[in-house]
């Protein structure tokens, strides 16, 4: 059994939660007692994941995080079957493709780019006013361990995930006058679909590079996640919480 986390009463986002990370940290969301919403662009798979963990606690609404226009709707819409959004976990991603930098497709490029961290981008933008109105939020961003070492042949990927650290820098210095403490986590590789989208040569460089010789499981995630969207997580702001199983602590 998990230890206890006091979400009770809180009302969260989970951007990507239909599936792998995103889903481990819906349920241990509703584990502790918050109710959930699913932002996911897959209609279908969030629909299904809503209606297997219960649509008493769970709302699944569709939206593409890097469409800003449909982010403000996807907060309307939450807000209306909430009534407010005391968390965000930005968690919607892809990885792109597993090549050198100068045989990087520019297309992919803007992709990874635009979904990881422009994606990470609007979601704050739209629910930071709604959070300093309560005067409380915790923002928690999934980033990445890529984003602090920079893997090779995953140089949108990894300049991605630093963007979003950064950006988790910047935000928690520019909210810490309220109740609104933004972190993010690290983590290293997890087998989840992502796994799909990286050759198997990518995979075992990774492995290779985690001092306790596995993958983190997508359980451990959430665990770190569910903290750094308790009340309990009062001070720290601006943070990096490491889950790269000794890879880069710093």
């Amino acid at each position: 059994m998990p230890n206890a986390i006091d979400l009770e009463n809180r009302r969260a986002v989970v951007t990507g939660g239909a599936q792998g990370i995103g889903r481990a940290i819906v349920e241990r969301f509703l584990a502790s007692g918050a109710k959930v919403a699913i932002w996911d662009r897959d209609a279908d798979l969030a629909h299904k994941t809503a209606g297997e963990l219960g649509l008493e606690r769970v709302t699944p609404i569709t939206v593409d995080i890097t469409d800003l226009a449909q982010v403000e709707r996807a907060v309307e819409e939450t807000l209306a079957a909430l009534g407010r959004i005391d968390i965000l976990v930005n968690n919607a991603g892809i990885s792109g493709p597993n090549v050198k930098l100068w045989e990087y497709p520019p297309e992919a490029w803007a992709q990874v780019l635009t979904i990881n961290l422009t994606g990470t981008f609007n979601c704050c933008r739209a629910v930071v006013p709604t959070m300093i109105t309560q005067n409380y939020g915790r923002i928690v961003n999934v980033a990445s361990i890529a984003g602090k070492e920079g893997n090779p042949n995953a140089s949108a990927y990894s300049s991605s995930k630093a963007g979003v650290i950064a950006l988790t820098k910047s935000l928690g210095k520019e909210l810490a006058e309220y109740d609104i403490a933004v972190n993010c986590v690290t983590p290293a590789v997890a087998k989840t679909a992502i796994f799909d989208q990286m050759t198997e040569e990518h995979v075992a460089y990774m492995l290779s590079k985690i001092p306790r010789a596995r993958f983190v499981k997508v359980e451990e995630v959430a665990a770190t996640v569910a903290f750094a969207a308790s009340a309990d997580c009062s001070f720290t702001t601006g943070a990096v919480f490491d889950i790269s199983g000794g890879r880069a602590t710093y």
